[in-house]
């Protein structure tokens, strides 16, 4: 690679950190400290570098610490611990216990439980994946479901027909119902994503706010609910199948099953081990910790030997943690340095001459923010980036802390129109069944009823609940 080529691959590095230096060099803004301008930098520039990806994401939450610890933002040691919570633990937890239920093999079993329950009729169908698809979401994340059920949605569509061209819209309606309910449903329990965790810990450590596991669902929950039926009436609106019946394909599936034999005593304890965990995370997490809960559970898959470490430090992805450590972080200190509460201010300054002070409208502006920002970056960065400021706005304008955050997160799964902003989606973009522009022509319905359901529960079931 020549000089120029290599300079031109990493121009977004010398841009950001351009970018960073010209902000350090100007004056402060009134009603901002020397270090919290410091801190604006370095957010503007993290920012720059999630957006455009110029080094690994891993290398940006590298890149934090140094640069907290240089620009003096706090001692190495705070910085350090600003990287290590329960959340963070939680976060680890989380996908070592995917890691576990990948191992067993449970794809084609989950699928012919669903078509047992749905008959084989496509639109059913459709709906028994979305379902499946969020409920194991909810629990263990959108990417280990998708991972988990991209075979059974190839094998539908493979046993149905061999030429793909043939049935197109089936393909679709197929894998875009797998990828769209593991989406929805990583925000309905705190175990469903990473995001999730960095706002537990968000309001921890800014406003010493605490949240339970089955209170979260409580709240959240609702939303999943009503957008299952939503998701699987577009989907086949937009891309109606060739094939109403799936049958056949359903016969071969249960012939391979049936070879495979009856499932091992090792994918019942694995099984067993992952409910009592989701016991613990219902009934005493409050006291121990989402992450010190998900931590036993590792532990008894390891004591009882349904995986290895060898597993766990092969397919956990370390950078992932690493990620979300250096957002949760920078988080910290933007409330340390004041930097989220001058960005709320400012911001609650800009809405006040359209009428947006509190209440429902700005928690419609926090959604549309966290809907646009996560279709360029994915959600867990954008939660990192968003939700200091977003609790911040909340807390000034009078509005509830609580309804801000579940507001962000929410929001942040709404992202339906790209293959790139979330890994449901780009697991099935990768299978090489789906285009680009599949994603947009029924995204863009999804994402506006997504958000008016999102207002309608504000106004109604969060208002029931006390959470304005």
């Amino acid at each position: 690679m020549s000089f120029a080529s290599w300079l031109k691959k990493r121009k977004w590095i010398f841009i950001g950190l351009l970018v960073g230096a010209v902000l350090l060099s100007v004056p402060v803004p009134a009603g901002l400290t020397p270090i919290g301008m410091k801190t604006l930098a370095l957010v503007i520039v993290a920012f720059i570098f999630f957006i455009t990806e110029p080094i690994p994401l891993p290398g940006v939450a590298l890149f934090i610490a140094v640069s907290e610890a240089l620009l003096g933002l706090a001692t190495p040691t705070t910085v350090a611990q600003s990287f290590m919570s329960d959340s963070v633990f939680f976060i680890m937890g989380s996908l070592m216990i995917a890691t576990a239920l990948v191992k067993q093999n449970l794809d084609k079993r989950i699928a012919l439980a669903i078509v047992r329950i749905t008959g084989p009729r496509v639109d059913r169908v459709m709906l028994g994946l979305v379902a499946v698809s969020a409920l194991l979401a909810s629990f263990i994340g959108e990417h280990t479901v998708s991972a988990m059920m991209l075979p059974v949605g190839v094998s539908l569509i493979r046993f149905t027909s061999k030429d793909q061209r043939q049935v197109r819209n089936l393909s679709i309606v197929i894998l875009l119902s797998i990828a769209y309910g593991a989406m929805i449903a990583g925000i309905g329990t705190p175990s469903g994503g990473a995001r999730n965790a960095i706002m537990l810990a968000y309001w921890k450590e800014l406003f010493d706010l605490e949240m339970g596991y089955f209170s979260w669902m409580k709240i959240a929950y609702p939303i999943i609910l009503l957008q299952i039926p939503f998701i699987t009436y577009f989907l086949y609106r937009s891309f109606t199948p060739e094939v109403k019946d799936l049958s056949p394909a359903i016969r071969s599936m249960r012939l391979q099953v049936q070879e495979e034999g009856r499932m091992t005593q090792q994918g019942w304890i694995t099984i067993g081990i992952f409910l009592v965990t989701v016991l613990m995370w219902m009934t005493i997490s409050d006291k121990i910790g989402l992450g010190i809960t998900a931590l036993i559970g590792v532990l008894l898959f390891l004591v009882a030997g349904v995986v290895r470490w060898e597993d766990l430090n092969n397919n956990v992805s370390w950078g992932t943690i690493l990620i979300y450590g250096g957002a949760i972080s920078l988080g910290i200190m933007m409330k340390r340095t004041g930097v989220a509460e001058w960005l709320s201010l400012s911001l609650l300054e800009w809405l006040k001459p359209i009428g947006v002070e509190g209440g429902i409208p700005l928690l419609a502006v926090m959604s549309i923010m966290t809907i646009l920002l996560a279709s360029v970056m994915t959600s867990g960065p954008t939660v990192g980036l968003l939700g200091p400021i977003a609790l911040n706005v909340a807390s000034l304008s009078g509005t509830s802390v609580m309804a801000a955050g579940f507001v962000t997160v929410i929001s942040s799964s709404f992202v339906y129109m790209t293959a790139v902003a979330s890994p449901a989606c780009n697991i099935m973009y990768g299978s090489g069944y789906l285009k680009r522009s599949d994603f947009l022509k029924a995204g863009w319905k999804l994402t506006l009823i997504s958000f008016l359901l999102l207002l309608l529960l504000c106004g109604v079931y969060w208002s029931f609940l006390g959470l304005r």
